[in-house]
């Protein structure tokens, strides 16, 4: 492990220069230029000292975690296609039911829809790639059509409908998590 490496890491994350942390481990600015570059090695007073000044300690320092997925690829997507209701989802950001928002991409052939689903908590977002679509919230519909968005709270039942005759293609964001 660089030492050096992971300690200016952590100094950067916390808006510090070199200086600053010198300052408040009672340190000089050229032991930690040094240090940075491992060039230098600290006791491990000195480090104990270093990190409680970023935040941390040894255990959370030398833990090698492994790093989140940051970027997905089609590959990465599960797919579901309901021919009863002419649509695909494709959950686009795996196991998303674990994470506070779920977004997926769904494509509404002509007459297509999605499900009524009841009310929940949470919050809902769409972005329409392409077509136009309808969305159903209670008694009350809302046409969103290409390059528009939609956002709403799902107090009431609630689906949406392809419009016209090409279908629909849309990002659609819920959280909590309920495709």
């Amino acid at each position: 492990m660089k030492i050096g490496a992971k300690i200016k890491e952590l100094r950067v994350q916390k808006s510090l220069t070199q200086e600053e942390l010198a300052d408040r481990a009672e340190l000089s600015k050229g032991f930690i230029s040094q240090l940075e570059r491992d060039i230098t090695s600290p006791s491990i007073a000195t480090l104990v000292d270093i990190l409680q000044c970023l935040g941390t300690n040894l255990e959370a320092f030398f833990t090698d975690t492994t790093s989140e997925q940051v970027v997905f690829k089609r590959g990465d997507y599960f797919e579901k296609v309901d021919n009863e209701l002419n649509n695909k989802i494709e959950w686009i950001i795996p196991n998303a039911q674990k994470n506070m928002m779920e977004p997926i991409l769904l494509t509404l052939e002509p007459g297509g829809s999605t499900y009524p689903d009841n009310p929940h908590e949470g919050e809902e977002f769409g972005y329409v790639i392409s077509g136009s679509i309808t969305i159903h919230i209670g008694n009350k519909t809302h046409r969103v059509k290409k390059g528009e968005s939609f956002y709403f709270t799902p107090n009431k039942n609630h689906y949406i409908a392809a419009t016209g005759k090409t279908g629909a293609t849309l990002l659609w964001v819920s959280t909590p998590p309920s495709f």
